[in-house]
């Protein structure tokens, strides 16, 4: 490749790398679909927080998921004001399956993440082998034994005399309610019932502490906690430059994403130029280094003294300008 190529490859590299420097900012979407992409989640990568990276996924078709080690789950909607999203199961028992029960999984959920099951969520499980199970009405079962109540599943639950949107769907079955306390104990309630539900309570109107202010409704509520830091709330103060929280994908330090570029604290009243950051975002370049600027220089002069030449695709070797 002759130097005239080289100059045109240089040159076509350092102009890619300056429109995504100023497009940066805007390639963290902040939808899927319906449901608002806010911080600390991104479907981006290096938009948000890294303690939630690579945990949603947007599909073509605007679906949003939640990735969990046991499969990716529909997201139904995220509530940022009281911290929760609520999944869907496709596997778990609805109405329509009624007694006829598929093969289902356990959910499950990373503990190293600041993801956790929400205590809102009740689980109903159906035709659970007696052999094995403890399927007994509750309030029964704790007045003859205490010590061992949490290890009952009642059979006389509210949500099973009253199962959400189709109360007479069961005819031949049994139903019993039981809360895992973690995932082995779910593993072992499936081993011995045909399969499972989750139920979480939805609050409804304004007041809270009322008993009719929640409804149930079928899904899994997980919580997350907001790592909120002053560097990210002075990346989105409007008086700052209203930045997007974002962080350098490999080294995880936080950054302020601006179009102008990215800097480590806010946008508004900062040298930006003097902030570029490399791998914000996978597989972008966001900064032009020193050498680049002396590269085009010297690719100036060279395009003054070398004869130009008929053009060559950057990167592709011919008998013509390969390197021996």
């Amino acid at each position: 490749m002759d130097s005239f190529t080289s100059f045109l490859c240089l040159c076509s590299i350092i102009f890619q790398s300056i429109s995504l420097i100023e497009a940066q900012a805007s390639l963290c979407r902040t939808t899927c679909g319906d449901i608002p992409i806010n911080y600390p989640f991104g479907i981006d990568d290096g938009c948000g927080s890294p303690y939630y990276r690579h945990m949603l996924v947007c599909s073509d078709l605007g679906n949003l998921y939640l990735r969990t080690p046991s499969g990716r789950y529909p997201v139904h909607s995220i509530s940022y004001s009281n911290p929760h999203i609520l999944v869907t199961d496709p596997l778990m028992w609805n109405c329509r399956d009624g007694d006829h029960f598929r093969p289902t999984r356990p959910f499950s959920l990373d503990t190293s993440t600041p993801f956790t099951l929400s205590s809102q969520n009740d689980y109903l499980f159906f035709n659970c082998s007696e052999d094995y199970v403890i399927v007994e009405p509750k309030p029964i079962f704790c007045e003859r034994f205490p010590d061992r109540c949490d290890s009952s599943c009642d059979s006389a639950s509210y949500l099973c005399r009253h199962l959400p949107e189709c109360a007479d769907a069961l005819s031949a079955s049994s139903c019993c309610s039981y809360y895992p306390k973690a995932t082995e104990s779910l593993r072992l309630m499936l081993r011995y019932c045909a399969s499972y539900t989750s139920v979480y309570w939805k609050a409804v109107g304004s007041t809270t502490n009322s008993p009719y202010s929640q409804v149930p409704e079928y899904g899994i509520r997980v919580d997350f906690d907001v790592p909120v830091t002053t560097h990210c709330l002075q990346c989105q103060d409007p008086s700052k430059g209203s930045g997007t929280c974002g962080f350098d994908t490999q080294t995880h330090n936080f950054l302020c994403l601006c179009k102008e570029g990215n800097v480590t604290s806010y946008c508004k009243g900062h040298d930006i130029s003097r902030h570029k950051r490399a791998g914000v975002i996978a597989g972008t370049v966001t900064g032009i280094s020193a050498a680049g600027a002396i590269g085009i220089g010297i690719g100036i002069w060279v395009v003054k003294k070398v004869r130009a030449k008929a053009p060559v695709t950057c990167g592709v070797q011919s008998n013509e300008n390969r390197i021996f």
